[in-house]
């Protein structure tokens, strides 16, 4: 199977690089705080991107990690961290979230989202948004302000509403890449896509100088999604996920894989009761949605600030940053992180 295959090549490939799968020797000093984003998973192969797209990809990272590094460095909670960098990167048409979310059949863009508070274990996710610039906005307010996990659909629109959250007309979503990729879906429902950004999503794992962590994940989904389907990005445990004193993972790929393999608890479980590495429980979850035919990849954070990188597709956009260090961008599989200075 081609997911099992890529991750055996992609896990050599990483132990050969020495930090691919960790972004910073274990024997370093903990950072103060430290934040690690995603902007998706794809087949991003050396050469599959120009020179000014790659500039580009690059350059929207460097842009989130520097925001979530903002809230940081000023004392700030991951949770604002995380939103912060998810802010950017839902404004950004590169990126598969908010505006440059890819179409449904029906030619819609609908909206998923979700946070997660470490230290509290409290929730927000929201699904098939159709109106809220900042998806992950709405998913916080759920967390802040309802006694719910989930809202979808119109109820979730009317929600993010009534909350006084920024509200644009759909047509603020819309980019005509993303529409010229339905309408090549809709000549034969194939995935003739562009590869190079298969699985779009965008996620944020941050570790605060109080010692807490948080998650978050938004997405537009697929191109040519039908019946109100929901991926892995906000259902928590699956593609989103955070626990005080062991880890915060935000996940991309095929949902439906990652929520059958429960991923993003999966690692912290790994690390709380198999006391696994970090880097080790994050390749080990991506080998486990990979022998079940799903492609991707996630984030992870630990509880000493030290990012880990794991997947099974040719390419994620990632990046780092971490009190006392400057941001830190990767795009390809073979494409180690620099070691924290």
């Amino acid at each position: 199977m081609r997911g099992r295959y890529l991750a055996g090549l992609i896990t050599l490939a990483l132990a050969n690089a020495g930090l691919g799968a960790a972004s910073a020797d274990s024997g370093a000093d903990a950072p103060k705080w430290s934040l690690a984003i995603h902007g998706g998973a794809g087949v991003i192969e050396r050469g599959s991107l120009s020179p000014e797209q790659e500039k580009a990809y690059r350059a929207g990272l460097d842009e989130a990690l520097r925001a979530g590094a903002g809230v940081l460095d000023k004392g700030g909670t991951s949770l604002d961290a995380v939103t912060a960098a998810i802010h950017v990167l839902e404004d950004n048409p590169l990126f598969n979230a908010g505006r440059g979310a890819v179409f449904t059949a029906e030619g819609r863009n609908e909206l998923d989202a979700a946070i997660m508070d470490g230290r509290t274990l409290k929730a927000g996710a929201v699904a098939g948004i159709t109106r809220t610039r900042h998806p992950v906005d709405a998913a916080r307010a759920v967390m802040d302000h309802s006694p719910h996990v989930m809202l979808a659909g119109e109820g979730a629109d009317r929600f993010s509403r009534e909350q006084g959250l920024e509200q644009v007309d759909p047509s603020w979503f819309r980019t005509e890449k993303r529409w010229q990729q339905l309408l090549e879906w809709r000549k034969n429902h194939q995935a003739r896509l562009d590869p190079t950004h298969r699985y779009g999503t965008v996620g944020a794992v941050a570790l605060d100088a109080s010692g807490n962590l948080a998650a978050a994940t938004s997405t537009g989904g697929m191109t040519g999604k039908r019946w109100g389907r929901i991926g892995d990005s906000p259902v928590i445990g699956a593609g989103t996920y955070a626990r005080n004193g062991q880890c915060a993972v935000s996940a991309t790929g095929s949902g439906e894989y990652f929520i059958r393999e429960s991923a993003a608890r999966q690692v912290c479980d790994r690390v709380a009761y198999l006391h696994r590495p970090l880097a080790a429980a994050a390749q080990e979850t991506i080998d486990s949605v990979g022998a079940i035919g799903g492609d991707g990849g996630l984030i992870a954070m630990g509880p000493e600030g030290m990012p880990a990188f794991a997947l099974n597709s040719p390419g994620m956009y990632r990046g780092q940053v971490a009190s006392g260090s400057a941001p830190q961008t990767a795009i390809y599989a073979d494409e180690a992180l620099p070691a924290k200075k």
